[in-house]
């Protein structure tokens, strides 16, 4: 199979060996130049990545590489089926990638179960209500088919996350294609003047809670594989600040 997935990175960090694996550097218009790949050649939206995040490199991706499978990962998390300690060994390899894909044209991480909170309230205790308010209302507007399953992912208190997946060129294009209309759209009726810059990544946010969207409106049958996480993931210090967020909103980052 001829697949090609993208580590998106804003910094110099070790890459998986295997050719499979391109790693892109996000924003390349606007910061130093690293040694990797550019998002910003050919077709691309480089200059919006402060507010796009790892989608400046999706974006260049489908609209420059033609792989009959693309995917998206990122230089700290991938891929990966746990075999050691040594998790750069156990990063997804170009068989095991076929392994799954034989079974579905879309591979993505394990959902992330929130517990305690939906999709909707956990977003707007970390982020701004007024992101999926807007967001809601051009589906409604646009896209109305796809408003049952924004619904139930509002109300889900699991998800995809991360903006990670593996997925058959087709669907990609058809996946991008609706994603990045409702985000341009969004990008216009969205004032984020007064956000922070953390919440400035308003449309990375946005996208990780529309893939599920996609997905189940679209009946895509798909395949789930562990995240690896090379570095380490405080959880202490996550889970204290998801309490806080829970029971103090908008009170901290």
């Amino acid at each position: 199979m001829d697949i090609r997935i993208v580590v998106a990175t804003h910094k110099e960090y070790r890459m998986p060996s295997s050719p499979v694996y391109l790693p892109v550097q996000a924003g390349a218009a606007i910061h130093a130049k690293l040694p990797y790949t550019g998002d910003n050649t050919g077709e691309n939206i480089s200059e919006k990545n402060k507010s796009f995040c790892e989608l400046t490199c999706l974006y260049w991706a489908w609209k420059n590489l033609s792989a009959e499978y693309l995917g998206l990962c990122h230089y700290r998390r991938y891929f990966g089926l746990r075999k050691g300690k040594d998790f750069w060994k156990s990063i997804l390899k170009q068989e095991e990638a076929e392994v799954f894909l034989k079974k579905a044209p879309l591979l993505l991480p394990k959902k992330r179960n929130y517990f305690i909170e939906t999709g909707y309230s956990q977003y707007i205790h970390a982020h701004n209500e007024q992101d999926l308010t807007v967001t809601r209302a051009i589906l409604v507007e646009k896209h109305p088919q796809y408003l049952p399953a924004f619904d139930a992912a509002m109300r889900s208190t699991k998800g995809h996350r991360f903006n990670m997946f593996l997925m058959r060129r087709d669907l990609l294009d058809a996946y991008c294609s609706w994603l990045f209309s409702v985000l341009f759209t969004l990008e216009e009726r969205l004032d984020i003047s007064g956000y922070s810059e953390y919440d400035k990544r308003v449309f990375g946010f946005v996208a990780e809670r529309l893939l599920d969207v996609w997905v189940e409106t679209n009946c895509i049958p798909y395949c789930e594989c562990p995240v690896l996480h090379m570095e380490s993931q405080h959880w202490l210090k996550k889970g204290t600040s998801f309490l806080r967020r829970k029971f103090f909103p908008r009170s901290s980052s």
